[in-house]
């Protein structure tokens, strides 16, 4: 018996939208997570906590680890978990939040920000490995339809929450 959505499979599973997102997903990550895990010992997790703390001080800012977790779309455990390794591997560091004495700003340790500025070329090189076999105009199709895709899900949830009536 085969796994389900394998090579020849013609199941329904295997045309099911939502499933072919996540194989796909989980095929990407873990093509990432191989190749950061050997150059910088990071998992994904990990790698995502690193690239959201960068990009909020590219722009001038940090996060708490509220904000992060939303940020990386993680569950709030995962997001924990790898902010204590990074912190005990002295790449993340906690300051004071002015505006908050209950919770801590996340930032990079300067051992971070050189990471970061490793990993970043190598996430684009990755980036452009997997796009390599696409016209660009078939990349910019892929990419707004993902991001149509993310917007209507988030419509169809917030609608659900609130209630049937509203729907």
């Amino acid at each position: 018996m085969s796994d389900a959505g394998g090579p020849g499979d013609s199941g329904e599973l295997a045309g099911f939208l939502p499933y072919q997102l996540s194989v796909a997903s989980n095929a990407v990550s873990a093509l990432i997570a191989e190749r950061y895990r050997k150059r910088f010992g990071l998992r994904i997790a990990e790698w995502r906590v690193m690239a959201v703390l960068g990009d909020a001080e590219s722009l001038g800012g940090s996060l708490t680890q509220r904000e992060l977790t939303a940020a990386t779309v993680m569950d709030k455990v995962a997001v924990n978990r790898a902010v204590k390794v990074l912190e005990e591997r002295g790449l993340v560091a906690r300051a004071p939040n002015p505006e908050d004495g209950r919770s801590h700003l996340l930032v990079l340790t300067g051992e971070g920000r050189g990471i970061h500025g490793e990993v970043m070329p190598l996430a684009r090189a990755t980036e452009a490995d997997l796009l390599a076999g696409l016209a660009p105009e078939e990349e910019a199709m892929l990419r707004r339809l993902l991001a149509g895709l993310r917007h209507r899900a988030a419509s169809l949830a917030g609608s659900k929450q609130e209630g049937p009536e509203q729907g």
